[in-house]
């Protein structure tokens, strides 16, 4: 069988496909699979049978109806469309600037009660309040959860108490002035966080510990660790480190046979810069990523505006800043753009290889692609307007144009417009693939590189199973989905079959090595991955399996970002194969110094501290703090930011023309924004992680959480700190990206004119050289 870099397979003599790889790697990716999404379904069945019960109505001793079901699930809804979880959070889930509402609840309750009985002369007072709060009184039969008549006089307080939190005194917590003031909302709302509250101090039914695993920390109703929490903490190390050793004897056995390797490949010339040329859909992709660059830049300026929020509430500068755009609104687009820029850029990666894998481009692919461009646009735009509306309470709660979970803030217009647009893209690389797919077999790299990017809509439209009003745990079941199994796994997959196929592309590796990289990967991400994603829902109101098997297969998540640190030096060193070829240069040393940057904050960002705070027992005292950020912007800038930047300097090297290439803007985009990235991580959010970690474990998760704590003159210097990160990131990492971008946008516009292709040469970006010419030139390195 005979197989060349351009992805079409050889046929035998009877003409049948044949496989590429061999049934061994099909029959493991299928086994991980299988048993991993049959793992997931048990759970999904346990999270809507054995998830923190919903009542119809909670009534007090004395009968009198506190709040009902639909007051709690119309507090939710509020709690996402005017921005809440972008502010504080429930169950740990949300921002990190307010509170945590179901600790603050919990303790402020606990405290009213307290004193009710301290007023009463009751004896014992701290074994009454933990009696109290401990002792589940839901009766399943009737839906109806009772509160003592302590509870009920709390919950009377604790609702005046948001209402100031909420009015009066919102300015100074962060939020907008009278950012809430109509008191059924507040009932409403305050009903949300009680319920919440509730979950994390009454025992699971049979148990000794809550729906919450005992989750917060709160001494007054004797919340602490589990023996679940500890004992899977422990063997979760057993299997980093037990799987680490046996990751590293199978690489020292067979190192030669996998891995990136270079050594079979002939002598190549690359294609240089002018000498390619592209079809029309792979010009317009230029927009694309100019698009990219602009979103990249205002995702940025927020994210140091919500910084900024953190070290001085008061001001911005001297500007009442937070009237127009408060800290969740800021926060909001943060997060959001930090989703919608890296995807953006996904996308026009994917057209853009794509006539290069069939070297053809059907009859007008680049209307859709300019259709899907258009797409893009109006959901951006649409999405970030309908969250600032529904934040500041123009657009009502739980409708199609308010705003939703955490990372998934967009509204629900916006998100089925989104999904849409996902499997229209899918469609496009679907329809410049059809050529090579009929040719080739179901395991080869153009099926491949299909699969993957079908994955990317269909475990993104997952996310519609979490709506507004849908129950809590079990829409933190299907928000994680995408948040974690879309993001960290089959991105994570997408990302590998595009670096494999940008090397076989460009003739240093063979299809045989890229695809044993791409089955290992799959292999190795989705064995822990997929069941990792129960690392989120620890707290979350699930039964404790998923807490045992999320820490189990998570802590399984760091093997395979060990084994590509490990590979990152042969990676680099694919880009110098023309050294045994001839003299020509290769073109994109700066785009794979970004994919190797890729490699690095896999391992130290989403590997090193994603494991950190995975742990059961850190992740009880440290879920919602400066550490869960500094994991987030390690694993989402530090993976997908720099891998979109890359891959946007691999197009635009050949539509820049040569003798304007910026070479020095290149290395000082490079450089900034991973000295920036690394100034923000151990600087600011890693310390300030730690020392709110060890002010939890210490003094208590509500103190941690605390405003005032936050805001103290240690902190906030620390969170001054971050300045110079933020300057060396957004100045010198994104604004030479910005231009260069303009200097793309200029060679597209110059080459409108130009004869565009519709098929390409067998090999689009290299030719190899002679024998004879290759023998040369090994000859003379060798000497």
């Amino acid at each position: 069988m005979a197989i060349d870099t351009s992805g079409e397979i050889g046929r035998s003599s009877q003409g049948a496909k044949e496989s590429p790889i061999g049934k061994g790697w099909v029959q493991g990716v299928a086994l991980v699979m299988v048993v991993g999404f049959f793992v997931m379904g048990i759970l999904a069945y346990r999270t809507y049978t054995a998830s923190m019960p919903m009542p119809d109505q909670v009534v007090s001793e004395s009968g009198d109806v506190l709040f009902t079901g639909q007051d709690i699930t119309h507090g939710q809804e509020l709690f996402q469309a005017r921005g809440l979880m972008q502010y504080g959070s429930v169950h740990g889930h949300g921002a990190y600037l307010g509170p945590d509402y179901t600790a603050d609840y919990l303790r402020r309750a606990a405290d009213d009660v307290t004193a009710q009985l301290e007023r009463d002369g009751t004896p014992q007072v701290h074994d009454r309040v933990v009696q109290e709060f401990r002792t589940n009184r839901f009766d399943e039969a009737t839906k109806t959860l009772v509160y003592t008549d302590a509870q009920a006089a709390a919950f009377e307080n604790l609702r005046k108490h948001y209402a100031e939190h909420f009015g009066v005194d919102a300015k100074k917590n962060g939020l907008s002035s009278d950012f809430i003031t109509d008191p059924t909302e507040i009932n409403d709302l305050t009903a949300f966080f009680s319920w919440s509250a509730w979950a994390a101090a009454a025992e699971r039914p049979g148990h000794n510990y809550t729906y919450t695993n005992n989750w917060p920390a709160e001494p007054r109703v004797d919340n602490g660790p589990t023996a679940d929490l500890i004992v899977w903490s422990a063997l979760s190390l057993v299997v980093l480190i037990g799987g680490s050793g046996i990751l590293f004897a199978i690489y020292g056995r067979w190192s030669q046979k996998v891995g990136w390797q270079a050594q079979d490949t002939p002598g190549i010339s690359y294609r240089q810069p002018g000498e390619v040329t592209l079809t029309r859909s792979q010009r317009a992709t230029v927009w694309f990523f100019a698009i990219v660059s602009a979103l990249f830049l205002v995702q940025a300026m927020l994210g140091a505006l919500t910084e900024h929020y953190r070290a001085d509430l008061s001001s911005f500068f001297g500007l009442d800043l937070a009237q127009l755009l408060p800290y969740n609104l800021a926060r909001t687009w943060h997060v959001q753009l930090a989703l919608l820029w890296p995807a953006a850029a996904f996308l026009a990666a994917g057209i853009f290889l794509t006539p290069f894998i069939t070297r053809r481009e059907p009859k007008r692919q680049h209307w859709l692609t300019y259709g899907l461009l258009g797409a893009l646009v109006g959901v951006v735009v649409g999405s970030l307007t309908s969250e600032a509306l529904s934040i500041f309470g123009i657009i009502n709660e739980g409708s199609l144009f308010s705003q939703q979970w955490e990372y998934l803030d967009l509204p629900r217009i916006w998100q089925i417009l989104l999904t849409v647009g996902l499997f229209l893209w899918i469609a496009i690389v679907f329809r410049g693939l059809r050529s090579s797919l009929k040719t080739s077999s179901k395991t080869s790299m153009p099926w491949l590189f299909f699969f993957a990017g079908l994955a990317i809509p269909a475990f993104y439209a997952v996310g519609m199973l979490a709506g507004s009003s849908t129950h809590f745990t079990v829409a933190e079941f299907w928000r994680f989905w995408v948040v974690h199994l879309w993001v960290e796994d089959f991105l994570e997959l997408f990302t590998t079959v595009m670096v494999a196929y940008i090397f076989v592309l460009l003739g240093v590796v063979r299809q045989r090595i890229a695809l044993g990289i791409i089955f290992l990967d799959v292999i190795l991400y989705s064995a822990g991955g997929v069941v990792g994603t129960m690392h989120h829902l620890y707290f979350s109101g699930t039964p404790v399996e998923h807490m045992a098997l999320g820490a189990f297969f998570s802590a399984a998540e760091v093997i395979p970002l060990t084994f590509l640190t490990v590979e990152a030096w042969t990676f680099l060193q694919l880009g110098s194969r023309q050294q045994t070829g001839d003299t020509k240069p290769f073109p994109h040393r700066w785009a794979v110094m970004f994919l190797v940057a890729v490699g690095f904050w896999n391992f130290v960002g989403a590997g090193v501290f994603g494991f950190l705070i995975n742990l059961p027992i850190v992740s009880y005292y440290q879920i919602g703090t400066a550490l869960t950020a500094n994991h987030a912007h390690g694993a989402m800038m530090g993976v997908y930011g720099m891998l979109a930047v890359g891959i946007a300097l691999f197009a635009y090297r050949y539509i820049i023309p040569a003798d304007k290439w910026p070479e020095k803007l290149a290395r000082l985009s490079f450089w900034s924004l991973n000295i920036g990235l690394a100034w923000m991580m151990f600087a600011t959010l890693l310390p300030l992680g730690v020392l709110q970690l060890y002010h939890s474990v210490n003094d208590g998760y509500f103190e941690a959480r605390s405003l005032g704590y936050i805001t103290q003159p240690g902190n906030v210097l620390l969170e001054w700190m971050r300045m110079p990160g933020d300057i060396v990131f957004i100045g010198g990492g994104i604004l030479p990206f910005i231009w260069i971008s303009w200097l793309a946008i200029k060679g597209f516009w110059q080459s409108r004119n130009s004869d565009f292709v519709d098929e390409l040469p067998e090999s689009p970006l290299y030719t190899e050289l002679p024998a004879g010419v290759a023998a040369g030139k090994e000859g003379d390195s060798k000497s």
